[in-house]
């Protein structure tokens, strides 16, 4: 590897080092996938928040929602290999799209990954007050708000210690939660007797509320939330080892591992309790995964206390690491303040975008929490969550079929670069028309108020992202052009075939569509500072090394007057 690779990216213009090359390897990175997903928290609380609408029918609310991110986890782990960039599902964007929708999909990212640690606090917060209150009633049930910033504290300082503490810490809480859950699910499996069934896989278990289809859709909402983080490997790839493969397996590997852990709790809670009275089951109180454990198990209910308290802990971690990587790319790029791309000389943690997610995720989870009630406040961040997640994985669905039709058409396979990805759209439309509240089929469930308010929050936010990629495009189309290629790896992938040859110029935007031009001869219809364009005193650097041609195709050229890139410190605090 070149010194620039073992050192890792500087900022562009050559300011300051960047993220640690080379510090984790597949177990961590994996790790960082499934403690996104949090299970335990997911399966005692997410999940059985969609009860209410699905009822006995909720174990197919699961498969569902595991089939569609299973497709999306295809297409990630696809682009991945490609394009493996701390920008993650923008560069995929970018690059397969747009880079107008690439900038969009990091605006919509950036608002997921930050509000998930959030409503994660939430959770911490409510889950450690109730027990707290149940064991001694002297607690005051409502007095939520120290776990939150307690929770906040240990995220943040472990974020400030680098990626290998931070993973290290995810793996060894992952593990732990993951077999609390599946030895509890077994036992309920077991108590259960004559009662399993498969009928909970159909909708003939739905509440007369929400009868059928609709009511399995709605409560489907908040099973993607128990998904939503498969993806979240991505953004570590300037800091994995190996990435192109090691980000696939990861990706894969968590929706798979988790998705199933997800399917086996659900159903064997669902016929333990019992599928038509299932759609009383909640996230507290007797009927709930800490109630069953507590009147069937005697001190089991301990552990499965400290799992979820672990899990909320664990993903908000997990997430706070995606959130502050993908900040780090956009300000690498110059589309983001440049101080997101300013990392700790020793640790090499993003300190500014660390800062702003503390303060963002502190300060969503206290104000909603007081103006809503904690509980409530979690619902309606999760449906916020969901709508901008799903959305994302549309288009990180449509990217891959657009970057290997456009960019890299001698690696094209029909099933895993086509099908699959309009498979992962089909599934994940009903779902995201729920949480958004658009009614465009019948089988499309209200949700109510305050929770239906997400659907006209995304848009907002969505209409402030399409007012500053406005004023970017107009005052800096390089920068937009380039968006998320700056940390990807040059060497080639040895199963994506050879680069697409030239095609005629088609008026496209430079970075847009256009196919990679021949190594060294510059494309004569790209715009001044677009890739594939001459060199130009001040424009942004390739992201391919000297005579390699990158990921898109696109030759490299040096920048004038940069300065040579510095290796890695040998020692420091972290590597000892």
């Amino acid at each position: 590897m070149t010194q620039q690779g073992r050192a890792g990216q500087r900022g562009r213009g050559g300011a300051g080092p960047g993220l640690r090359r080379d510090a984790v390897g597949l177990r961590e990175v994996l790790f960082q996938s499934v403690t996104s997903m949090a299970p335990a928290a997911a399966v005692a609380v997410s999940i059985p928040a969609g009860a209410a609408y699905a009822g006995g029918a909720l174990p197919l609310s699961v498969l569902i929602a595991l089939v569609a991110c299973l497709f999306t986890a295809s297409s990630v782990a696809e682009l991945a290999r490609q394009l493996p960039s701390a920008g993650s599902v923008a560069t995929y964007s970018a690059q397969g799209l747009h880079p107008i929708v690439g900038f969009l999909v990091a605006w919509t990212y950036l608002l997921v990954e930050a509000l998930v640690p959030a409503l994660l606090l939430l959770q911490l917060g409510f889950t450690v007050a109730d027990t707290l209150h149940q064991e001694w009633p002297g607690y005051p049930a409502d007095l939520w708000w120290p776990w939150v910033v307690a929770g906040a504290v240990v995220i943040v300082v472990t974020g400030f210690f680098g990626i290998r503490a931070s993973a290290r810490f995810g793996t060894v809480l992952g593990v732990f939660e993951v077999l609390v859950f599946v030895v509890l699910a077994v036992l309920l499996i077991a108590a259960a007797g004559r009662h399993n069934t498969l009928t909970v896989f159909g909708t003939s278990h739905a509440p007369p509320d929400h009868p059928g289809l609709s009511g399995v859709i709605a409560g489907s909402v908040y099973t993607v939330l128990a998904f939503a983080g498969f993806e979240a490997a991505a953004p570590l790839a300037e800091e994995a080892r190996d990435p192109r493969r090691t980000l696939r397996r990861a990706v894969l590997g968590a929706a798979l591992s988790v998705g199933l852990l997800f399917v086996l709790t659900t159903y064997a809670i669902t016929v333990y309790v019992g599928p038509d009275a299932f759609a009383s089951f909640g996230p507290s109180g007797a009927a709930s995964w800490d109630g069953v454990a507590r009147a069937s198990y005697g001190a089991f209910w301990v552990l499965i206390f400290l799992a979820v308290v672990n899990s909320t802990v664990a993903n908000a971690n997990a997430a706070t690491n995606a959130s502050t990587r993908t900040a780090f790319a956009l300000g690498r790029d110059g589309l983001f303040p440049r101080a997101f791309a300013r990392v700790h000389p020793v640790h090499r943690s993003p300190v500014v975008g660390l800062a702003a997610q503390f303060v963002i995720a502190l300060g969503a989870a206290l104000l909603l929490g007081r103006a809503y009630g904690p509980r409530t406040a979690f619902l309606l961040l999760a449906t916020v969550v969901v709508t901008a997640i799903i959305a994302v994985y549309l288009l990180t669905n449509a990217a891959c079929a657009g970057y290997f039709l456009r960019r890299r058409r001698a690696a094209f396979r029909p099933v895993r670069h086509l099908l699959l990805p309009l498979l992962g759209i089909a599934a994940f439309t009903p779902a995201l028309l729920t949480a958004a509240g658009i009614p465009a089929f019948p089988f499309v469930e209200k949700l109510t108020a305050p929770v239906s308010y997400a659907g006209a929050g995304v848009a907002g936010w969505t209409a402030v992202g399409l007012v500053v990629v406005t004023v970017v495009w107009r005052r800096r189309p390089d920068a937009l052009a380039v968006t998320g290629l700056v940390g990807i790896e040059a060497e080639a992938d040895p199963e994506a075939g050879p680069e697409p040859g030239p095609a005629p110029a088609d008026g496209a935007r430079a970075g847009a569509s256009e196919p990679a031009a021949r190594p060294g001869s510059p494309d004569p219809t790209a715009r001044p500072g677009a890739p594939n364009s001459p060199a130009r005193p001040g424009a942004p650097y390739s992201p391919a090394r000297p005579g390699v041609s990158g990921p898109a195709g696109l030759p490299d050229a040096p920048r004038p007057g940069a300065p040579p890139e510095p290796s890695d410190p040998p020692h420091d605090e972290e590597s000892r």
